[in-house]
């Protein structure tokens, strides 16, 4: 399933690159960017993640569907990979109702909200309505959710879990209107700042400071992709504060690799040309994220299999 997803990514990747500069990719990954990106691979990875929390065999026919639906786009089926992508997102919404019943909580709830969003959001792709302000509201419900869960042991006051529960509420209705879409990231990005697990293991040392530093520069484009949706502004450079910004700082702080200070190179590529991206919105910055993200998977696949043959060598 996780090779599926790659494929999706790299696609996806390419697709995004040919709107800016010429390349040989076809016009149903051109076209099919967000989808490939989006649902192909995020939908698979994320959905994984939740089947393999639940341990039911059924839950996995959602990342299967949502890798699935990502072939059958590169293939050149869109109606039957977008049909994939609605059954992938419905399986994570079961699997999240079955969740919420073993663990009645805000976390539980607010992750529900997230596959509902999926579901709308691919439920619009299929029929021909917006469905970018429906994964938008995906992506920060269900990395929203996984940090309340976090950061549950964190003292608080009572008010910010009413506070959370207000914006969850209002996120998954938010895509009906961009403006108010715009303020409720704006306003989670803020809660996030304040009283996420991030601002204690910030002053920490090696990992546990640079997973701090991917999250809390995700959630400064969190906040500034938000900004710019309320205003209504630089719509291009909106998205991708959040889908580049946010959701990708997202997955460097949460990848599961051994820590080296090595990782910190691709991070700040990746932060760096994407402000150059929206900014000044030119192909270098495009280029520069896609270059991050791949010396990403580089960098962490190399110290998973350095990691690895040390494993082996103390075992034998």
């Amino acid at each position: 399933m996780l090779l599926l997803a790659f494929v999706a990514l790299a696609v996806g990747v390419a697709g995004g690159l040919a709107r800016l500069t010429p390349l040989p990719v076809s016009i149903i990954a051109l076209a099919l960017h967000g989808p490939l990106m989006v649902s192909g691979f995020f939908g698979t990875v994320i959905s994984l993640e939740r089947a393999a929390e639940l341990d039911r065999r059924w839950a996995h026919a959602a990342p299967l569907c949502a890798g699935l639906g990502g072939i059958l786009l590169v293939a050149g089926f869109p109606r039957e990979g977008f049909a994939a992508m609605v059954l992938a997102a419905l399986v994570l919404l079961a699997a999240g109702l079955v969740l919420l019943k073993k663990q009645p909580s805000l976390e539980m709830a607010t992750l529900l909200a997230g596959a509902a969003a999926w579901l709308m959001g691919n439920l619009g792709l299929m029929l021909g309505y917006p469905a970018v302000p429906w994964w938008i509201a995906f992506f920060a419900l269900t990395i929203g959710g996984e940090r309340l869960e976090l950061s549950r042991d964190l003292k608080r006051p009572p008010w910010t879990r009413s506070a959370f529960m207000a914006l969850a509420a209002a996120l998954l209705f938010a895509p009906l209107e961009p403006p108010l879409l715009g303020v409720a990231l704006v306003l989670l990005a803020l809660w996030l700042f304040a009283f996420d697990r991030a601002r204690v293991t910030f002053r920490q040392a090696k990992q546990p400071r640079y997973v701090a530093l991917c999250l809390r520069a995700g959630y400064f484009w969190l906040g500034l992709g938000g900004a710019l949706i309320a205003l209504e502004s630089a719509y291009d450079a909106a998205l991708h504060a959040i889908f580049i910004g946010f959701v990708f700082s997202m997955v460097f702080g949460h990848a599961p690799v051994t820590y080296h200070p090595v990782l910190y190179l691709p991070l700040a590529m990746l932060h760096a040309s994407l402000a150059v991206r929206v900014a000044v919105s030119t192909p270098i910055g495009a280029w520069g994220n896609a270059l991050a993200i791949a010396l990403f998977i580089v960098c962490a696949a190399a110290l998973a299999l350095q990691d690895r043959f040390r494993r082996a060598q103390s075992r034998s």
